[in-house]
């Protein structure tokens, strides 16, 4: 306890000087137990894919029945609700992702404890290579965690859909992950969610331009600070501050069916999600070259997390092109005139 105390006092003095940087003070509780371990959940649904997206919306549920395990354990079950989600994936995919929500007291004791919601991603198509597609997805989520405390914690889990076709069924083997709710950053952080538009110049410049790099580097315009569009603004610390999320339509991942988007003008014209457009505001050149060296002594960590999914691609190639896609971005923040190319050239100003 008095060590405890010492260094909680160390802190204090070291902030009162300057010498503790804003970023870095959330004080966090553990994370759900579900979010805990990186070892891989399994879980078991059956549902109707079309009955999910005609009879769902964002306050109607269906009743469906979970199993789940995770390692040797044996499997357990539980009744909960579940409704298709989003907008493309949900009238484009023959997958539907879903979210799911839990009784609280069904999940006391069990791996869902603390959990209110969770949304599950699964691949869109029925087309060869779509768990890769996914694991690149989920790879985008773990560099997040790298940069920033403030990030939405992920689960990796191996699928088996009963997928109900009247009186059959068609079984199908997935790769997917979980996606832990606003409610547990609240939670984990002493944060809360904004629901509302924030100009994006009302927001915090270090952790704007923290997320517009990170965007940059897994080559993301599916995004949109200023309307919500795959983001979530998080008060903590008497700041605002962005939390991204939905990652498939990015250069990292490079599904088939990823598009450039349009949801805000574009600074420069790209062909493809595999070229890259910076979407950041001018927050001045002290700020930027502190976030370009950030990512610069990151370069090792982040390239570790591509390394440790490695064994998990059904496709050796699927791997490699997402490194090297990894590898290019430090490439561009190390040479001067790339810098100035892709970054100071374009930066917004309205």
């Amino acid at each position: 306890m008095r060590s405890s105390i010492f260094l909680y006092v160390l802190v204090l003095s070291f902030c009162s000087l300057g010498l503790c940087k804003a970023q870095e003070t959330a004080l966090y509780v553990p994370a759900a137990p579900l979010f805990q371990t990186e070892d891989p959940l399994a879980l078991k649904f059956q549902f109707s894919g079309k009955e999910l997206k005609r009879e769902t919306n964002d306050s109607t549920y269906l009743k469906s029945d979970l199993w789940y395990k995770i390692a040797d354990a044996p499997w357990d079950s539980m009744q909960v609700k579940i409704r298709a989600r989003g907008i493309f994936r949900r009238s484009q995919c023959y997958f539907t992702p879903i979210r799911i929500k839990f009784k609280k007291r069904r999940v006391k004791e069990t791996l869902f404890a603390d959990i209110k919601k969770t949304k599950v991603v699964l691949p869109c198509k029925l087309e060869r290579g779509k768990d890769d597609l996914v694991l690149k997805e989920y790879m985008a989520y773990k560099l997040y965690e790298v940069v920033t405390p403030y990030h939405l914690k992920t689960k990796l889990a191996q699928i088996t859909y009963s997928e109900v076709r009247g009186k059959r069924t068609r079984d199908h083997q997935l790769t997917g992950f979980l996606i832990e709710d606003m409610d547990n950053l609240e939670d984990r952080s002493g944060g809360k969610e904004v629901k509302r538009e924030v100009h994006p110049r009302q927001q915090d410049d270090y952790h704007s331009v923290l997320q517009d790099f990170f965007q940059f580097m897994i080559g993301n315009t599916d995004y949109s600070t200023s309307k919500l569009h795959n983001e979530k603004l998080f008060y903590i610390d008497e700041k605002i501050l962005p939390v991204p999320y939905d990652f498939d339509m990015s250069g990292l991942v490079n599904a088939p069916y990823a598009t450039v988007s349009n949801t805000q003008r574009l600074p420069r014209d790209i062909g493809s999600v595999t070229e890259r457009a910076y979407k950041g505001y001018d927050r001045g050149a002290a700020l930027r070259e502190q976030l370009r060296s950030f990512y610069l002594d990151k370069e090792a960590e982040l390239l570790a997390v591509a390394d440790s999914l490695q064994n998990r691609f059904e496709d050796p190639r699927e791997y490699r092109s997402a490194r090297s896609f990894l590898e290019s971005f430090f490439e561009i923040l190390r040479d001067d005139q790339q810098f100035e190319r892709y970054f100071i050239k374009y930066l917004r100003t309205d």
